[in-house]
């Protein structure tokens, strides 16, 4: 059973910057693909990544966050991370780690329609709040 440890997570004013962690235990990092998801006040987790990230360090970002968030890992200290730049108020929710077993090109799988289903293990949330 692989678990997943976040933190990172706070209260910031629109514009600030705030970075994720994500820490598994059980396997290595690098034989895990793994992304971030989020879950907006008052609406269910979304289905799709806001960033994911191969074994190989291929990443991918949502389009919503192009250019103001990017993902990356760190092999030798087995952490994931999300940079959180120019955040806006609706950014404000629960941001998800998650992970499976990777796979050839596994990150964009959690980027498209049904990502979500594709993920094996979750990490507990940690509280993104961005106010205007």
């Amino acid at each position: 059973q692989v678990q997943l440890m976040e933190s990172g997570g706070g209260s910031v004013q629109s514009g600030g910057s705030l970075r994720l962690s994500c820490v598994p235990s059980g396997p290595a990092i690098d034989s895990l693909c793994m992304g971030w998801f989020r879950q907006e006040p008052g609406k269910a987790r979304e289905g799709v990544a806001v960033a994911a990230i191969d074994k190989d360090g291929t990443t991918n970002v949502a389009d919503s966050a192009k250019g103001r968030f990017s993902i990356s890992k760190d092999n030798a200290k087995n952490t994931l991370y999300l940079q959180m730049n120019s955040l806006q108020p609706d950014d404000t929710a629960v941001y998800y780690c998650a992970a499976r077993a990777a796979t050839l090109g596994c990150s964009y799988w959690f980027m498209v329609r049904g990502g979500s289903e594709r993920v094996a293990y979750w990490g507990q949330g940690t509280q993104v709040t961005v106010s205007s």
